[in-house]
């Protein structure tokens, strides 16, 4: 049986921490809809850039 969602979000994030990033648990929570489908790849990365500010 595979890793869940959760245990692969938190070994990911746990990664990108170590290299001095950031993870928010709203970004965790964003990671999860995309894995269920609740949104698209397309719509992660317009909402992730939302919370930085970005709008390019």
């Amino acid at each position: 049986m595979g890793m869940s969602h959760s245990k692969a979000i938190e070994n990911a994030a746990a990664s990108v921490e170590m290299e001095g990033f950031v993870v928010t648990e709203e970004y965790k929570m964003l990671c999860e809809k995309l894995l269920v489908n609740e949104i698209t790849f397309d719509e992660y990365v317009e909402l992730i850039k939302k919370t930085q500010g970005i709008v390019a």
